[in-house]
């Protein structure tokens, strides 16, 4: 079975872009320098990364002298918001809303009815003592 397409980027491609966003634009040497305080990788591996991001249309480079130039192709609030999309449809069938009412510490539908059934079986209690 094939593989979904996904449009945020696996962490290392994440942590170069974010490498990247922080520069503006660099060099494979500029960005390893500043992934290398959260990660250090080799030369190579962020030259592989930042090809495949070029690739896949997130970054653009250009040519400067010997080396290639790197730049963001797409702005951190265009990911985030393509991240946000997937985790909503992913998780909340799609419902934004839902996302939100749950990272406020809301309840969920589910837990709506339960606290629903809850506060009048509280409710009966409190007559029935009376």
């Amino acid at each position: 079975m094939p593989k979904a397409v996904r449009d945020v980027p696996p962490p290392l491609e994440l942590l170069c872009l974010n490498a990247l966003w922080n520069l503006g634009e660099g060099n494979v040497r500029d960005v390893r320098r500043v992934v290398a305080e959260a990660r250090p990788l080799a030369y190579t591996t962020i030259m592989t990364v930042l090809e495949r991001l070029v690739r896949k249309g997130k970054v653009g480079r250009r040519k400067a002298g010997r080396a290639f130039v790197y730049a963001a192709a797409t702005s951190r609030d265009e990911l985030r918001r393509t991240a946000i999309r997937e985790l909503a449809q992913g998780f909340f069938d799609g419902s934004e809303e839902e996302l939100v009412r749950f990272l406020r510490g809301g309840e969920g539908k589910a837990q709506a009815a339960a606290a629903g059934v809850r506060a009048v079986e509280e409710e009966r209690i409190d007559t029935v003592l009376l």
